[in-house]
């Protein structure tokens, strides 16, 4: 096997494709799509996302430091896709999409109604690093909807189908292949002890 060298560039993928929801001082909203985002701190909680300055919603975030994270599912792929190909300019982008806005408890952003999950972000500090402008941000509300909220009241974010962003294509998650740990979990006993009777 053989690596390519190629120039500097950005290829930590697969990403997620979230949709950012804001609005400006005078309420007029948009959302914007985004890949450029993760998690910056858990304790405080914090996030970022990374924003064009060309970009019609950049100038809402950067005038009332504030946005909502909205997470994005195989069911709302084409209107993640939508959001970030076309201007709030030109369009309003909710009613194209038929996307639903919801109040948010804290910030004056709206939220996404068919997200599965909203994350309230008021921005500390914005670093203006060259294409992008990062706005980290404090994660002040987090809201799930509850039909993924099992019997023993945990949130089971994969059946929602989240979608991800991989070097220009979205891709819906696949198969559960183990949970945080489980590499070096000891095994049950019970476990041990069948397959020491099948060798038996």
């Amino acid at each position: 096997m053989a690596k390519i060298q190629w120039k500097p560039g950005n290829m930590v993928y697969p990403l997620p494709a979230v949709m950012v929801s804001c609005a400006d001082k005078e309420g007029n909203s948009n959302i914007i799509t985004v890949a450029w985002t993760g998690t910056v701190c858990t304790n405080p909680p914090m996030a970022y996302i990374s924003v064009r300055p060309e970009r019609h919603s950049y100038k809402m975030i950067r005038e009332t430091g504030e946005f909502v994270i909205n997470l994005t599912t195989k069911d709302l792929a084409f209107a993640t896709d939508f959001c970030g190909v076309r201007s709030g300019r030109d369009v309003d982008k909710f009613s194209e999409m038929k996307l639903t806005k919801e109040k948010a408890s804290v910030v004056s952003a709206p939220m996404i109604g068919e997200s599965p999950v909203n994350i309230e972000c008021k921005v500390t500090e914005v670093k203006e690093l060259g294409s992008h402008h990062m706005f980290l941000a404090d994660v002040v509300a987090v809201h799930v909807d509850d039909k993924y909220m099992n019997e023993n009241q945990k949130f089971e974010l994969g059946k929602a189908r989240p979608l991800a962003y991989s070097h220009g294509e979205y891709y819906d998650l696949g198969e559960l292949l183990g949970t945080f740990g489980y590499s070096v979990k000891k095994k049950k006993a019970n476990e041990i002890t069948k397959k020491k009777k099948s060798k038996t």
